[in-house]
């Protein structure tokens, strides 16, 4: 996505050899214009799939699974990082790792937002490992729901993330695929939309 590309060349910082800040327009403050088109680019990828959910994990990945669901005319269910004390009964979890945080969090949805009918987009912000979305397809499988692909905003290509969701047989679309950082520059792969 062209427009997606731009905004991170232009406002994106990189941070060593492997991490891309984002946060003047996805994962601080929201640019509500770039997540409408996103939502509008991944929502059309994947209209004719049947979608009735898409899921997504707190917090920065709820802007753009929001807009998806908006263009989809479906509910929005985000997995939370933290149980609260209404969160009492049938809770489905995973334990997942973070590589920005470098901690492992078990997130949890509460089972009566999923059924064995539903058909769930997974949206995130970032794919760099993969261990947020597998957390994910993990909690849908336990609801006996399918996942029928998940739609990354920013790939790490050069990171294994989506290699592992592949190789479980998930289709996987990336607006921005980011082959690597050179000398603080991003370098960009063709991305799938």
């Amino acid at each position: 996505m062209k427009l997606l590309e731009e905004r991170m060349l232009k406002d994106g910082n990189v941070l060593g050899k492997d991490i891309l800040k984002v946060d003047s327009f996805l994962t601080h403050q929201v640019d509500f214009k770039l997540m409408k088109e996103i939502g509008k680019v991944l929502a059309e990828k994947y209209a004719d799939r049947g979608i009735t959910k898409v899921v997504t994990i707190e917090a920065s990945g709820i802007a753009p699974a929001i807009y998806v669901a908006e263009e989809l005319d479906v509910p929005m269910i985000f997995a939370k990082k933290h149980k609260n004390i209404t969160m009492t009964e049938d809770i489905l979890t995973a334990q997942v790792y973070s590589f920005t945080k470098q901690v492992s969090s078990t997130v949890s949805i509460s089972a009566k937002f999923l059924t064995s009918k539903d058909r769930v987009l997974i949206i995130d912000d970032f794919l760099a490992n993969g261990q947020a979305a597998k957390g994910l397809v993990d909690i849908i499988s336990q609801a006996g729901a399918e996942v029928v692909g998940i739609g990354i905003v920013i790939e790490k290509s050069f990171q294994a993330g989506r290699q592992l969701l592949e190789d479980e047989g998930i289709e996987v679309t990336s607006l921005a695929r980011i082959k690597n950082f050179n000398d603080g520059k991003l370098n960009f792969m063709e991305a799938d939309a």
